[in-house]
């Protein structure tokens, strides 16, 4: 598990700003728990338990400029 900063990815933070409303609007609308609160523990409780961790444990850098 990591602990202190994450390194920044440009390719990832681009793609997260550039996935469009329509797909998400699409896919709520398609699948049952997309996107609701607690989904990810129900569909895979490892994963969502290991994301929650490393959310806490680590920071970006774009973190430190918000302080």
């Amino acid at each position: 598990m990591k602990i202190g900063m994450r390194k920044p990815s440009i390719k990832k933070s681009i793609s997260a700003r550039t996935t469009g409303k329509a797909k998400r609007a699409v896919k709520k609308a398609v699948v049952p728990g997309y996107g609701k609160k607690g989904m990810g523990l129900v569909k895979n409780p490892k994963k969502a338990v290991y994301n929650k961790v490393y959310k806490k444990t680590t920071f970006s850098i774009f973190d430190l400029f918000k302080k």
